[in-house]
């Protein structure tokens, strides 16, 4: 079993300007030994591993990050951009002036205009429009912030994952939930600092997601299952007790320290951690995937089934976790690529998602834990407003895959509720007021937890990395 913990050595080497291996191996002063005797002080093994190593650049106004991945592009103009004008065009072409220049994964460039599927209405004394579709986020409009005019450089599924959660369209850069782990560590003491949970049916980015690219490895999330045990192999095998486990992590552990005193390496570090981590594991995990200490009045504003895999169950697991220290939490929801049938794919997807997301935001609410926890909603795009329509795939009623605009949502973690930011034209197809690029969202999802993302840098292969690669601001209009 291989479990991440937190071990924040690296940054040093980093601000050296060397790599993290030969400054470990040759700093005359060992202090890759003095390193890693304080972690085994006092007894604790390696519990000063996981504990916090905060060192934000400012005051922050959230401590943690709880960001629900709605994988496969949700149609935003079903959902949260209502545009009257679609309707009136369905069945048209979509003047040549507006599509000139681009190009989709599927349709092509004259295909004709969709309306929205859904009737939409007013909320709360914000007056955000929503559709009928999302009736339980309609209860908390005046929570939320809703920025209806991101966008972003991909425009198909991996690679716009993969920018949306590294910074950068390919795999091999570290994650927002590595490089936030990195820069402020972690407060739980029994579970990982970043941890990773999936409903659906697929995430196209696979792990690059969640990838510690070039930190430390120690910074990687941990994907948790939803049902059962939440890591394969947490439970020990039949004739191996708690003595006898305890006893060979011991000889393992200082055989590992033995190499580490040879050469260095803080990889070995995180060896060692992610094995003490993994054996408090078999006691908090069980403990934090049982759902009996909740109340029945607690499932049902989730939907949660305590025995059944669910978004829902995941948001609360979420709820739990935060609880317990975790830093980052990523909770993914695939199956919202629409080619075919938007609005079957929405109906069933909102009626998966909706409830789950809006209790776990009434919960951390209830709580006082959402002032300063970030909650982050969205995909990777947004669909087209032309229809898509092929007989050769079985497709029809469906939508393209759309980098130019679309919406998401934040709550909580100092974000200005009831806001509703930017804006498209009349089609939907272009932003006309205040675009929000991938790096500006990464950029401000930084600044919140106390990070400047243009000092939280680490230098591999000659040149400094960061998040928003180089370009990225802060969006400070959505500032509470």
């Amino acid at each position: 079993m291989s479990v991440n913990n937190e071990l924040n050595l690296s940054e040093i080497s980093a601000g050296l300007k060397v790599t993290r291996r030969h400054f470990f191996k040759d700093c005359g002063v060992g202090l890759g030994k003095i390193a890693l005797s304080s972690l085994l002080a006092d007894g604790l093994l390696f519990q000063n591993a996981i504990a916090s190593t905060s060192h934000p650049h400012y005051a922050p106004k959230a401590k943690r990050v709880i960001h629900l991945f709605m994988a496969g592009a949700p149609s935003q103009l079903d959902l949260f951009d209502y545009k009257p004008e679609l309707t009136r065009l369905e069945g048209k072409p979509i003047p040549p002036s507006v599509i000139k220049g681009q190009r989709y994964a599927f349709i092509r460039s004259d295909a004709a205009v969709l309306g929205p599927r859904f009737k939409f209405a007013k909320h709360g004394q914000s007056g955000i429009e929503l559709s009928e579709v999302l009736p339980h986020l309609a209860t908390i409009v005046d929570d939320i912030c809703l920025i209806k005019s991101v966008t972003t450089n991909q425009f198909n599924h991996a690679p716009a994952q993969i920018l949306m959660n590294t910074g950068f369209g390919q795999p091999g850069r570290p994650s927002m939930g590595s490089w936030i782990t990195y820069g402020l560590g972690s407060e739980a003491q029994d579970l990982p600092a970043f941890v990773v949970m999936s409903t659906g049916a697929g995430i196209s980015g696979g792990a690059a997601n969640w990838s510690s690219g070039f930190l430390p490895t120690v910074n990687c999330g941990v994907r948790f299952r939803n049902q059962g045990d939440p890591i394969l192999d947490v439970t020990s095998p039949k004739g191996v007790d708690n003595r006898l486990q305890r006893d060979t992590l011991d000889l393992v552990g200082s055989l590992n320290r033995q190499r580490f005193d040879a050469v260095g390496d803080p990889e070995i570090a995180t060896r060692i951690a992610s094995y003490e981590l993994a054996y408090r594991l078999q006691a908090s995990a069980p403990e934090l995937m049982d759902l009996k200490s909740e109340s029945a009045a607690t499932l049902a504003l989730y939907g949660a089934d305590p025995a059944k895999p669910s978004f829902a169950r995941a948001c609360l697991l979420a709820r739990r976790m935060i609880e317990r220290g975790v830093r980052y939490i990523n909770i993914y929801h695939e199956g919202w690529d629409a080619h075919s049938d938007v609005a079957g794919n929405l109906k069933g997807n909102c009626a998966a998602t909706d409830q789950a997301a809006v209790a776990l935001i009434k919960d951390l609410k209830q709580r006082g834990l959402l002032e300063d926890t970030l909650v982050i909603w969205g995909g990777e795009f947004g669909r087209t407003p032309m229809v898509e329509t092929n007989t050769a795939l079985g497709r029809s009623q469906g939508r393209d895959h759309h980098p130019q605009a679309f919406t998401m949502w934040m709550a909580g973690g100092g974000v200005k509720p009831g806001l509703s930011y930017g804006a498209t034209d009349d089609l939907g197809f272009n932003i006309v007021q205040n675009p929000v690029h991938v790096h500006d969202l990464q950029a401000t999802i930084l600044h919140l937890m106390g990070l400047n993302h243009e000092k939280l840098t680490y230098r591999y292969a000659g040149r400094d990395f960061r998040l928003t690669d180089v370009e990225g601001s802060v969006l400070t209009d959505l500032l509470a």
